[in-house]
Formats: structure tokens, sequence, C-alpha cells
């Protein structure tokens, strides 16, 4: 993958992030992440890029870039399949220092939030079943190497992409850009870097009662399972969480608390009621930004969420 870092240069100088449509070189928004948004620009139809406006230098942007890259390589470490990808940092004057991280743009309709809509029952069980072995390698993997290291995981389902070839059958993990893992128990991520999106009258608070619960739950195996399960109700399929339930609790050793229909539904409403008043927050601060103190916000948020 050859990544084209004038052409990022002259998309980021002339980006209107509130009005995508202002920007002279086309592109399509097609995703969003916890920390970024994600498009397709110009012609360039095979690539993803991560948009990633978080760094007040180079050097710290630098510092993300290497963080990233070793996550990467932990998770093929650990037996994950990974898209290409390559880093461009972008660095336009008068503004924050962004990173954009490009990925091969894989199959839109092979993703199993996608699929789980398409495809038969037995065929909805495998895709279950091989999602949670997936992530069932990260803790194999981290027993393995405890105590030097720990790698963290967000298993939910659009995060997984399942590519069919001459019969053989592979599972993508595509969420590498929040990249959690630990060394000597230390993380190795700034962890301050999660604050950057939210709104300034909320850091103080997400700091001191909320960021570590939110970066623990990814290195909790049964918090990440269960997420995935709770996951079925964001993507209308609750039907399939009786049967997700079944194949999760599975993956979980005898000391750990078996997954139960009730505590997914609990899971769920908690979540959603955190995540739908973060969103609400984010949109009140871009009006402030915007609006009354007339300056530019540098995030895009994403639209109605059904839930």
């Amino acid at each position: 993958m050859l990544v084209d870092e004038h052409l990022l240069f002259e998309f980021e100088k002339k980006l209107n992030p509130q009005n995508l449509k202002d920007s002279p070189i086309p592109a399509a928004l097609i995703g969003f992440g916890e920390i970024s948004a994600i498009f397709e620009i110009a012609d360039n139809s095979r690539v993803a890029f991560k948009r990633m406006p978080l760094f007040q230098d180079h050097s710290s942007a630098k510092a993300y870039t290497n963080v990233f890259n070793e996550y990467c390589r932990l998770l093929i470490d650990a037996g994950l399949r990974l898209p290409p990808h390559q880093t461009a940092i972008i660095e336009v004057p008068g503004r924050p220092v962004t990173l954009y991280i490009a990925q091969e743009k894989l199959p839109a309709g092979r993703f199993a939030h996608q699929l789980i809509h398409e495809l038969e029952a037995d065929e909805n069980q495998w895709l279950i079943e091989s999602i949670a072995s997936e992530i069932s390698k990260i803790w194999c993997y981290n027993r393995d190497q405890h105590p030097a290291l720990k790698l963290a995981l967000d298993g939910q389902l659009s995060n997984w992409v399942w590519l069919e070839d001459r019969d053989q059958s592979a599972i993508y993990y595509i969420d590498t850009s929040t990249p959690l893992f630990r060394q000597e128990g230390i993380e190795q991520l700034d962890a301050e870097l999660f604050l950057k999106s939210s709104p300034p009258f909320l850091r103080w608070i997400l700091r001191r009662f909320f960021l570590a619960d939110v970066i623990n739950r990814y290195y909790d195996q049964r918090q990440v399972l269960i997420d995935l399960a709770a996951n079925l109700f964001k993507e209308q399929r609750p039907d399939l969480i009786s049967l997700a339930v079944e194949i999760l609790n599975r993956q979980l050793v005898s000391d750990q608390v078996p997954l139960t229909i009730d505590a997914v539904k609990k899971y769920y409403r908690e979540d959603k009621l955190v995540w739908t008043l973060f969103l609400s927050f984010r949109r009140i601060d871009r009006w402030l930004t915007t609006k009354i103190l007339r300056r530019r916000y540098e995030f895009i948020l994403p639209g109605n969420i059904k839930r």
C-alpha cells in the first residue's frame, strides 16, 4: 500500500469537518471510531482512511504511531489477521497535528454486523463461534506472555470481516486504531487521548470516574464477550443473543462468571445510556464551539444511531 501524503495534506488543509461537501477533494464518510472518523478519499476506493486530529505536535503523533505499529505486530503474533495498513502524519499550520491510518478497505457486505442480517441460522452460528475463537486467541496469548505483556481488544461485530476465497474462510480484525496494550503493567497508549474528542467541561469528570473503567473493560475477557453479545441489540438481532450467550460461555474459564441473558440486557441498557449521553454532550460542545465561540470544531460526529 502506498499512501499519497500530499493528497492527505491538501485534503486536511481544505477540510471543513462540519461540511464535508465543501471539500474540493471528494470524500465519503464511511464510519466512525471512538476517536476517529473514517473516509474514502478521492479515487482511493480500496483504502479506508481513519482521521485522528488529536495531537499537539509531531512527536506525540509519532509516539502514537509507534504504539499503533507495535500493537498491530502483537495482534498478528497472537494469531489475528489484519488488513494491510500504513500511517501518515499531516501537519497543517495552525491546526492540531493529524494522524491518518490508511487500511485496505474490505467489502462492506462482509462485515459481521451486516452478515448477521443475511446469513442462514447455521452460518450465523459459525460466524459467532469464529469471532469468539478469534477473541480467545488474545487471552491465550496474554496468559502465555504474563506478566510481561497484556493485550486488549474491542470485540464488537463491526470490527470483524469474514472473507471467503476458493473455499477458504478467514476472519479479519480491523479495529486497530485504538492500540491498547500493557508492558509490565504499564499502559503504552497515552490514555488522555481518549479525552481529546470529549467536551472540555466534561474531561475532569470523565478522567476521574469513567476513563479507567472504559479502558479496563477491553482487558477483561468476560467484559469483551458480554459487550459482543450486547452488540446484537444495537444491530437489531436480539433473537441471536441466547445463541451468542451459549457460544461465548464456552470461551470462559471455570473461575469466570458465566454470561446470562439478563446480564447482557443490563449491560446494554447501561452502555447505551452512557454513550447516548456522551454523544449528546459532544454535540453541545460542537454547537458552543462553532456557534458561540466561532471556532473550528475538528471532530466529525455521527448522526442519530439506531440502538
